[in-house]
Parts: C-alpha cells; structure tokens; sequence
C-alpha cells in the first residue's frame, strides 16, 4: 500500500489529511511531538479501517525526525508522500512586528519552519529520486504570500519556506516527484481573529490530494474563502 507521511499530525488538518488519504487506500504515518495524542489519533483512523502508526519527534530535533521518517519507511515498506505542516501553539510562539523583531525571534522559526521541513525531505527525497516518483508537500499560512505586521518574524519564515519549497519544484521537475506549497488563507476550525474567515479542516484536506494526484504541475495552492 502507499504511504502519507505527516509531519505535524496535528488535530485538525493533520487528521482531516489523514483521513483523505486513508479513505484512498493510503497508510499513513503520524509523526508529532506528543506520543499519547499521536497513539490516539491512530486509533481513530484504525477504526475508520486505515492503517496508521505513530512516529514521535520533535521537529526542532533534525536527527530525531530524521530517524522517525526512516522508521516510518521501513514500518510501511516506503513513503510516497511527505506533508510537512508542524504547528506552534499559540501560547508558546512568540510574535513580533517587523520593527521589534530580532534575530532570534526569526530564528527559531526559521528552525521550526525551513529546517524541519530541509531535514524531513532529505530523509524522503533519495528514495523518490531512485523510484522517479513521489509528492511533498509544505504548508504555511498564506502570511508567507502576503505578510501581516502582527506576526513579522513567523511570516518571514515561513517565506522562506515557501521561497524554497518552489525552487524544489522547479528543480525536480521532469523527475516524477512533485514538490508543492500550500498557503492557508483562512483560521482552521475556529477563528483566530473575530470576523477572519473561517475554514474546516476537512474543507482544506482535498487541496492535499489534488496536488498528489491531478495538479502535480503546480508549485502552489492559495487556500482561500
């Protein structure tokens, strides 16, 4: 069976992507920082008659997210698709607005964001190379398109990340892995911000499997409202 691989298996949009691939026959492995509520989430999608596995690490740890894609490739015999799409909560991320940013507040973004998502395809990519087939996929929040002054230092970042993850495209063109952006345009589930358009997850879960299946040509999907 093929293999989604989910970096960032997060309640909401990790699930709703698992489960669009699970229901096209796909295994999936989780792979996030909390062991309990990854274990929990492949329960649900066993029950739902996918098979699933937990992978924890934390992305901010390259060699351990690099050991846990490996496991993952080994557990389900390979992976054909890399979604990348960690999420910091709002608590613990802090934001500044471009005049107050410092190096360091775009640092452990850029780790958090370009440098996982670096390390994670480094573990995938050889092996879709020599197979001449395969999809990773990166999401940000379309800040990465058209910044917000309150969250500088994240929009930066995940700029980058956007920057880089076209250029992948560009460069692997003609070899059979596709490598796509996705940039969500709206608050996920509940608003973040009163009056900010609002999506659910399971609407922004098929822009996934359209970039894997028929849209390998594009570089990048704008989720919008």
């Amino acid at each position: 069976m093929p293999t989604i691989a989910i970096v960032g298996a997060g309640p909401q949009l990790g699930r709703a992507i698992a489960r669009t691939y699970g229901s096209h026959g796909y295994d999936v492995a989780l792979i996030a920082r909390n062991r309990a509520r990854l274990e929990d989430l492949a329960g649900e999608l066993a029950a739902e008659g996918t098979s699933a596995a937990a992978f924890p690490a934390d992305v901010l740890d390259r060699t351990a997210l690099t050991q846990a894609l490996k496991d993952a490739a080994s557990h389900f015999g390979g992976i054909d698709v890399l979604e990348y799409s960690p999420v910091g909560g709002l608590r613990t991320t802090v934001t500044t607005t471009p005049a107050a940013t410092e190096p360091a507040h775009v640092q452990h973004e850029m780790d958090f964001q370009l440098y996982g998502a670096i390390a994670a395809t480094r573990a995938v990519l050889p092996a879709m190379r020599e197979a001449g087939a395969g999809t990773l996929l990166f999401t940000t929040g379309a800040g990465s398109v058209d910044p917000v002054p309150q969250i500088a230092n994240v929009n930066a970042a995940a700029a980058a990340l956007r920057n880089w993850v076209i250029n992948l495209h560009k460069e692997l063109d003609g070899t059979g892995v596709q490598a796509a952006h996705v940039a969500v345009n709206v608050s996920i589930g509940t608003p973040a911000v009163p009056g900010f358009p609002t999506a659910q997850p399971e609407e922004i879960a098929p822009v996934y499997w359209d970039l894997h299946t028929t849209k390998r040509d594009q570089a990048e999907l704008v989720f919008s409202l």
